[in-house]
């Protein structure tokens, strides 16, 4: 008896010292109620995902329980209430998994995959929570529910059908198997391909390799080879390196060593060939859109998008590809002609050769290129201009707050305030790349905005990128390009830090996916103002303005090769879309299969080999799927509202206010065409993109 004591006391004693330990295990005491990185350790996730589900599924049983009768209250309100630490977790881990990944966190997410898998089906599948659930829906216009109590439960009854909530008992077990699957392969496949893009590496020895390569891209290339305990130069995947070493290597065997490693990644067997996971992500979305009822996933997907249907999308495709087909093509033909010129001898224009020769027409009829201005986008005038923006538009202020941790030295936190002072947000910034972070650029959040018991509690807010670094002799300075995609993730930041929805299933950015990037996509359009490029384009060393007539080549240059552009966006939402109204299981060639997709729209010679699909991450391990084409859609509607700030005038407080109070304040808490036609009084016309483009 009394060793068994001792055992018990043991366990318990260890259970609260793992408690004291675990810093998931207890509400967050820090400023904010932010992440304590500095003291959580990567053991700490697994038994903090344990608890937090354990937690979870005893609050969804006792929602489901209850004896009494439905309401909104005891049943929608209190299951979007439930999960908060699985909520606090799951954030932490999951961004740091993106951003700050490793093997052993890749290992983790492999073990907790299933599990959450397993977790969410149990709540989705449970038939008594369901009928509770459906019971609030069925009365939701009857009983004195808000507009948005009313949004709410909607979300969460199509939530349910979405997951087999209505299947037989069969269905239902076959669900659990598919989606299970389903979230398995979509996890390695975004885990293949950043371990095959990291592991790339392209060292030059030669002073020759280096011909053409300006001084920004040098220094970074022996930064990076220096901090690898290197000789030479070294040339990878990430987006400052590869884009930098196409647009200007002279070194065409270079050139297309490189494109055919990031264009032929998951494709060349071993162990991150991505191939038959494309299949399999295929093929179990369509089987599990069969089950509940739809021909394709894009049915499936769209039935609850602006686009309804994969008719409304392929209109909008085919619109625009006609509409910019023509230029396009002229425009490859201008490219083609001016390299032939350069050689002195016909060249048939190869993708590997496209930046490089197209970057060198723009500045022989612009007179500007990316080492021109690149001086006067030093990171840290950069940061003033686009928080200026918001502050300007919106009244919102930025202090760094050194007592928030941060998960990695390069990280910076911010208090955002807003126009009376008060706090609204906590905003991260993560700018460069470095192992363990996924290429590409986003927005996400540590905590989502929501009001509970009158009081509004603000999100955390973080944008990842990776941007050009600095080097041991110059600051960080930015491409035109790096700079716009900071405007870009920056206005899904706002669309974040901006919310007042009530819950937080409505708030911020969980919108549709096809309004998702309206925020984002029209704040690009004042990096092409003059009036905004004065505030903070100053050349890093003199401090001096960039010149007027600078700032005039780069609105002159701002629509070149726009045809060119558009049709290779378009090409990546034919590609999306081919894969997702597929109606038959797919058992062909993945690289045949894409051809045959992006052939309308195809401008460049297909490349033997190369394939885009295995390292697609938007639509096979992201949250594209059926729904890349909404980079286009939103545009339509950026330069429709845009036009609005032209009319008006782009810092015009009116107009801003408008747009905050219709678009970014409202979250999904109406139709986003509804919040549109408030702020611009009419739906969305694709003329203004046509105008904007230059197209008549």
């Amino acid at each position: 008896m009394k060793k068994t004591f001792i055992t018990l006391f043991s366990v318990m004693m260890m259970t609260i010292a793992t408690a004291q330990e675990n810093p998931f295990f207890r509400p967050f005491d820090t400023p904010h109620g932010t992440a304590p990185f500095n003291e959580i350790k990567i053991t700490h996730y697994e038994p903090a995902f344990e608890k937090a589900m354990a937690e979870h599924q005893a609050e969804i049983g006792r929602i489901a329980a209850n004896p009494d009768a439905p309401t909104f209250a005891n049943t929608i309100e209190a299951m979007e209430y439930s999960g908060e630490m699985l909520n606090r977790v799951s954030s932490v881990f999951f961004n740091l998994l993106s951003s700050e990944s490793s093997d052993e966190m890749m290992d983790i997410s492999q073990r907790l995959s299933p599990k959450l898998s397993e977790h969410s089906n149990n709540i989705n599948l449970n038939e008594d929570l369901f009928k509770r659930v459906k019971a609030v829906y069925d009365a939701r216009h009857t009983t004195g529910l808000t507009p948005e109590q009313i949004r709410l439960t909607e979300k969460y009854f199509e939530g349910f059908e979405n997951s087999g909530a209505t299947l037989s008992p069969e269905g239902k077990e076959k669900y659990r198997i598919l989606s299970t699957e389903l979230s398995m392969a979509t996890l390695n496949f975004g885990q293949n391909n950043l371990r095959e893009t990291n592991a790339y590496e392209m060292l030059l020895t030669r002073e020759d390799d280096l011909a053409g390569l300006p001084e920004s891209v040098v220094d970074a290339a022996a930064a990076k080879a220096k901090a690898k305990d290197r000789e030479g130069w070294l040339i990878d995947l990430s987006a400052p390196s590869y884009i930098g070493f196409m647009k200007y290597s002279t070194r065409r065997p270079l050139r297309e060593k490189l494109y055919m490693a990031y264009n032929t990644k998951g494709v060349k067997g071993g162990e991150y060939d991505n191939r038959e996971l494309v299949q399999k992500i295929v093929n179990l979305r369509l089987e599990i859109a069969n089950l509940l009822g739809y021909k394709s996933y894009s049915d499936y997907v769209l039935k609850n998008r602006m686009a309804k249907n994969a008719e409304g999308v392929f209109g909008l495709l085919n619109r625009l590809a006609d509409a910019f087909g023509d230029v396009a093509r002229e425009e490859v033909a201008a490219v083609a002609t001016y390299a032939s010129e350069v050689e002195g001898q016909p060249l048939e224009i190869q993708p590997w050769d496209w930046s490089f020769y197209a970057d060198k027409l723009k500045d022989s009829r612009f007179g500007v290129n990316d080492e021109m201005t690149r001086p006067y986008f030093e990171l840290e005038n950069v940061k003033k201009g686009v928080f200026g923006l918001a502050t300007e538009l919106y009244g919102l202020q930025f202090v760094p707050n050194p007592e928030i941790e941060v998960y990695h030295p390069e990280v910076e936190a911010f208090d955002v305030l807003d126009e009376n002072g008060d706090f609204l947000s906590v905003l991260y910034t993560d700018f460069h790349p470095r192992d363990g972070k996924r290429s590409g650029a986003w927005m996400s959040s540590f905590k989502n905005q929501y009001i509970k018991e009158g009081v509004d509690s603000r999100p955390h807010i973080t944008i990842v990128m990776n941007f050009t670094r600095p080097t041991e002799s110059k600051p960080a300075l930015l491409t035109f390009d790096e700079v716009e995609t900071f405007l870009h993730e920056f206005g899904h930041a706002l669309h974040g830090m901006l919310s007042r929805s009530t819950y937080e299933t409505l708030s911020g950015t969980s919108v549709y996916r096809d309004f998702v990037e309206l925020p984002s996509h029209i704040m690009e359009n004042w990096l092409t103002e003059k009036e905004y490029l004065d505030r903070f384009a100053f050349h890093h060393e003199t401090g001096e303005k960039m010149p007027d007539s600078l700032l005039q080549k780069i609105i002159d240059a701002s629509n070149y090769n726009v045809g060119y552009l558009t049709l290779r966006q378009l090409s990546f939402g034919y590609l999306d879309m081919a894969w997702h109204s597929l109606t038959k299981p797919f058992q062909g060639d993945v690289r045949t299969f894409e051809q045959e997709a992006m052939a309308r729209v195809q401008l460049l010679p297909v490349v033997p080999g190369a394939c885009m699909s295995t390292s697609f991450g938007h639509i096979f391990s992201g949250g594209y799927a059926a729904g890349y084409y909404s980079y286009k859609w939103a545009e339509v509607m950026d330069a429709d509202a845009f036009s609005l700030f032209r009319e008006k005038g782009i810092f015009d407080k009116a107009t801003a206010n408008s747009f905050r109070r219709n678009i970014l304040e409202r979250g999904n808490t109406e139709e986003p065409m509804e919040l549109y036609k408030r702020f611009r009084g009419r739906e969305a016309s694709v003329e203004a993109l046509l105008k904007r483009s230059g197209i008549e």
